[in-house]
Order: structure tokens, then C-alpha cells, then sequence
């Protein structure tokens, strides 16, 4: 049986940002066939040279992506939503602490998100909700003198 349900998604995306959400959306659903070891190493070399994103940025890029695509509104588009984020950010300079996980709680399941200042963005969930078990986080800048 199954349960009729309606997904919400984000309203009021300028129209600049949801071309740039279309821009991102085919590399982050590519990337995310990738293996784990290999995702994080594309990610680490995609993050390098950007600040640290602040919630507001994180939390209009992961809408910007919600807005354009039904599967990344969906349920199990989380991996590609939070990839997508991640790189919609870093088109503007930024990077969030993109994660993948899984739920504290039973049942068991697999989810990816990203998070600033350690917590989720925009999940609706207690920050301890999910166990991180890979994390691309931005760079600390280093400061020589």
C-alpha cells in the first residue's frame, strides 16, 4: 500500500540562482555514482581555495537545488542534493561541511547532508540525529608571515 504524499518545494528562488542550481545538478548526480573514497577526494580538491559558507548560504543553495528538482526534494535525492549544495556554494566562493551518515535512531539508514558550524542544514532534525561518517570540510586558511 502505499501513502499519497505532496513534496514541497522551496518558493521564491530568484531565477539566477535556480540556473546556476540546472548548472550544478548533472555533475553532482554524476558524482554521486562515485565510490565513497572517491567522492571524497573529488570533494577535497573541489573545496580547496573557498571560505567557509555561512548558514544562510548553505541553507539557500540546498533550496536553490529543492526548487529545480523534484528527486533532489524527494526523500532519497539526498546525495545529490547535498552535493549539488555543496557545489552551488562553492560556485560563490563558499564551501559547507558536506556529510554522510546515518541515522542515531532505528531503523537504520543512509543519509548525506551538509551542515555549518556543525549543524544540519535545513534537515528539521536535532543536531545529533545522525552519526557522520565522511566529512569534506573547508579548509582552515593558513597564514604565513
Amino acid at each position: 500500500m502505499t501513502t499519497p504524499s505532496a513534496l514541497e518545494r522551496p518558493t521564491g528562488v530568484p531565477l539566477a540562482r535556480r540556473l546556476a542550481a540546472r548548472l550544478v545538478l548533472p555533475p553532482a548526480v554524476a558524482l554521486s555514482f562515485l565510490p565513497p573514497h572517491r567522492l571524497r577526494a573529488v570533494l577535497g580538491v573541489l573545496r580547496r581555495g573557498a571560505v567557509p559558507a555561512t548558514a544562510a548560504q548553505a541553507k539557500n543553495a540546498r533550496d536553490a537545488l529543492c526548487a529545480v528538482s523534484l528527486h533532489c526534494a524527494g526523500p532519497r535525492g539526498c546525495l545529490p542534493r547535498s552535493i549539488g549544495a555543496a557545489l552551488l556554494c562553492r560556485l560563490g566562493g563558499s564551501w559547507p561541511t558536506w556529510c554522510t551518515g546515518v541515522r542515531v535512531v532505528p531503523p537504520f539508514t543512509a543519509h548525506a547532508w551538509i551542515e555549518v558550524g556543525g549543524r544540519p542544514v535545513d534537515e528539521g532534525v536535532p543536531d545529533d540525529y545522525f552519526t557522520r561518517l565522511i566529512t569534506v570540510a573547508p579548509r582552515a586558511r593558513t597564514t604565513t608571515r
